[in-house]
């Protein structure tokens, strides 16, 4: 059987030249190809025409890291600390690829930001400002590189993400300065901060495979063996799809 197509999102920007652009770092395609699965890049700059016949395509989705949500997505004004907004890429992941992909049960990986998208399109909200709220004790936003593991995350026994990190704690990397509030319909956290945030979620009553981790385990999945089995499980799932 051919390798599954996974559709992995990208990050948008106008520059200051007017120029609209697509971007994503490469350790998302390099974790998926590791896998075994074939990234195929949804843009929030395609039509919905060409967006309909990638949905055709592809047999599992990956939501990336980038970005803040805009906060009026939940009813809130903008916080001072909201930054790098995008009205394309919040159109496309929310309203054209995670409600569907969930729905239909398409195989869902979602990373960082992709953890927020999945709760704000579940009907839940965000903290816009992690340090207002759990103080600055963690490094949700750390200085260090990429590869580095900043804090520990503890793991709700006998969750699916549990089961595939074969462990009740990891150490993980940390890039955001958003967190889940509310949580969204019929989303259940399973991983914690020290500080009590939430660094994962998974669906109560799936469809399909789905399940969203605060972390960047697309920059461990190299060295990590539970980093790399979370695209394994993705890539896996979509090859079941197809």
């Amino acid at each position: 059987m051919p390798a599954p197509i996974i559709g992995v999102t990208t990050s948008a920007e106008r520059t200051a030249k007017g120029v609209d652009r697509s971007f994503l770092n490469a350790a998302y395609v390099r974790a998926i190809e590791r896998a075994g699965g074939v990234p195929l890049l949804l843009t929030p700059h395609h039509s919905p025409a060409s967006l309909a016949r990638f949905a055709e395509l592809a047999d599992g989705i990956l939501l990336t890291g980038g970005g803040d949500i805009d906060p009026a997505r939940w009813g809130e004004a903008r916080h001072e600390r909201t930054d790098l907004i995008s009205a394309e890429r919040d159109e496309l992941e929310l309203e054209r690829v995670t409600r569907q992909a969930i729905e239909g049960g398409t195989p869902l990986l979602a990373i960082c930001r992709g953890l927020q998208v999945v709760n704000v399109a579940l009907n839940g909200t965000l903290h816009q400002h992690v340090p207002d709220v759990f103080g600055d004790g963690i490094a949700h936003s750390q200085d260090g590189a990429r590869s580095y593991t900043s804090h520990e995350v503890t793991l709700e026994p006998g969750t699916l993400l549990a089961e595939l990190s074969r462990a009740d704690r990891l150490k993980v990397n940390s890039f955001h300065h958003q967190v889940i509030n509310k949580l969204g319909d019929g989303l259940k956290a399973v991983a914690w901060a020290p500080d009590e945030a939430i660094e994962a979620v998974e669906l109560q009553d799936p469809r399909g495979f789905m399940l969203a981790v605060q972390w960047h385990p697309e920059e461990l999945a190299a060295d990590d063996p539970a980093a790399h089995r979370l695209f394994q499980a993705l890539v896996e799932a979509a090859s079941r799809r197809r």
